[in-house]
């Protein structure tokens, strides 16, 4: 059986999310202009293949927590990255629109075993006492996605054009990410340890946590939370590009959201031991609606797209983790893993149609105006449902 470290088991670990997380999921941006040129395609119908996979990602995503409980992370991460480089060359043959939508749903499977939700589940299996710390270090690699792929998927269109650049991704699928999962996850163990309570009283079942509100502000406020950063990134050169910046500006900015991620979970890392964890769960996602409302009052401006690079990178990355934690601070951590799963379903449709609403609110006339006050008003109501669900937790507490 081969064992690793958590430092070097995380770090191989991140270099396959990396590079799916690039392949994948920043590369569609890059895509859609080209797409919509050859295929005819309007702004909506484009956008709805990205959605169709997100709503793909989400369903399959049970079924897969499912194996990686079984024990079979080895398999599922190891077929699903050949999965995903199967995806990417069949994309580079599209010649229709179906067989661009058809791409799509396929991709949105290989996410689902691929992707975060399977990796979180897979090291709190094999690091049940340390399960944070690597959570966080397998972020810090993942986040860096933007900035390396971006520019990179762009100069390869530039040099071959957007089929043959596919079909270097899928070679990085089936020759780096693929071998490392089957490497790096042999020996997976058969069953979790648990954790026992000392408490006097018996933690309440979940149907008993349904009946009380923070479940559900906490549930309003992923939904609400994901649409918003689900959106973006689908958008993100379109939205740039009608700013009238310049082709640098338009790679370089969303390229450095990567590298602000980073940073900004670097800075949770180190620092949170000294900060109040409570004040930084309520601060860390208004982050996200006042980089919006930077486009919104500098009128997509280098030094309004610079604020908003800054400000959305921070609260994107930190917001991660707050996503990963406030169900245990707030609801359960006996039932946090069923907790999150109800909302499964939900998460799922939010991210499916958030870039499809983006592209319908669209418009000749008015670029992305609305659809920037659309997530500026959705932003807001997830940080006030997140502030609500601490309050009444926190007052029952005491």
């Amino acid at each position: 059986m081969r064992t690793l470290n958590l430092g070097p088991f995380s770090f191989w670990l991140s270099l396959p999310q990396l590079i799916t997380w690039g392949s994948v999921f920043y590369t569609f941006s890059l895509l859609m202009t080209p797409l919509e040129a050859e295929l005819g395609m309007t702004r909506a119908e484009s956008s709805l293949a990205f959605s169709m996979s997100l709503l793909a990602e989400g369903l399959m995503a049970y079924g897969v927590g499912r194996w990686i409980d079984a024990g079979r992370e080895r398999w599922v991460m190891t077929l699903g990255s050949v999965w995903v480089g199967v995806g990417l060359v069949g994309h580079s043959f599209v010649t229709t629109v179906a067989g661009f939508y058809a791409a799509w749903l396929w991709l949105g499977l290989g996410m689902a075993a691929t992707l975060y939700t399977p990796v979180f589940a897979l090291v709190t299996r094999r690091f049940p006492q340390d399960f944070r710390r690597a959570i966080i270090t397998l972020t810090f690699l993942g986040g860096l996605a933007s900035t390396v792929f971006i520019p990179l998927f762009a100069w390869w269109m530039e040099l071959w054009g957007w089929r043959q650049a596919l079909w270097a991704l899928a070679a990085m699928q089936f020759l780096i990410c693929a071998p490392l999962h089957a490497w790096l996850l042999q020996g997976a163990p058969l069953k979790v340890l648990e954790t026992t309570s000392h408490d006097a009283v018996p933690p309440a079942s979940v149907r008993e946590h349904l009946r009380h509100a923070p479940f559900w502000l906490l549930a309003v406020f992923m939904v609400l939370t994901m649409s918003v950063t689900s959106a973006l990134p689908a958008h993100m050169i379109a939205l740039l590009q009608e700013s009238g910046l310049s082709p640098a500006w338009v790679i370089a900015i969303p390229a450095a959201i990567g590298v602000i991620q980073v940073l900004g979970r670097l800075v949770l890392f180190v620092f949170e031991r000294y900060w109040d964890v409570h004040a930084a769960n309520r601060w860390i996602p208004t982050l996200i609606p006042a980089g919006v409302l930077a486009l919104l009052i500098g009128g997509l401006s280098p030094l309004a797209s610079l604020v908003f690079v800054l400000l959305y990178g921070l609260g994107n990355g930190m917001n991660t983790i707050v996503k990963g934690t406030a169900m245990a601070q707030y609801v359960s951590r006996a039932h946090v893993g069923q907790l999150n799963g109800l909302l499964g379903l939900p998460i799922a449709l939010a991210r499916a149609a958030a870039p499809l609403t983006l592209g319908l609110l669209w418009s000749p006339l008015h670029g992305y105006t609305l659809a920037l006050w659309w997530l500026l008003l959705a932003s807001l109501l997830g940080t006030a449902a997140l502030w609500a669900a601490q309050r009444y937790a926190r007052a029952a507490q005491q």
